[in-house]
């Protein structure tokens, strides 16, 4: 199998709009170099964009265990959380990812986590990270 090959064939599907289809294409490739964060990542947003979100999380788990400064992971990992409705675990994923770099989705993320569990605005982070 061409590992490159599938990794690019798996995008297209993710471009298309076909998630279900990329995470079918990747898990064979995730398989054969698990140490590859950019398919694992691949992986995690295609599981992620198919509603496959247990498989997500485990595969974004392993990614901020193994790149704890890795912010979109913590993101995306904050993001799966909050739609498996456990916003008290995806809080501190979110606050990592802005205080790491605040960009706007990632504190709209936190923002709309945060007033879930009833945390103050004036807890979250301003635009400079703290």
């Amino acid at each position: 199998m061409d590992l490159m090959a599938e990794y690019r064939r798996a995008g297209l599907f993710l471009e298309a709009g076909d998630p279900a289809e990329a995470a079918r294409i990747l898990e064979p490739v995730i398989e054969a170099d698990p140490g590859n964060a950019g398919v694992r990542l691949q992986l995690a947003l295609a599981y992620f964009g198919s509603a496959q979100l247990r498989r997500a999380e485990t595969e974004l788990r392993t990614l901020v265990e193994r790149d704890p400064s890795d912010h979109f992971a913590h993101h995306v990992l904050g993001r799966t959380l909050e739609r498996l409705s456990r916003p008290t675990e995806a809080l501190p994923h979110l606050r990592l990812a802005v205080a790491m770099s605040p960009k706007s989705d990632y504190r709209d993320a936190l923002t709309r986590v945060a007033a879930r569990v009833g945390t103050t605005k004036r807890r979250l982070p301003d635009s400079a990270g703290w």
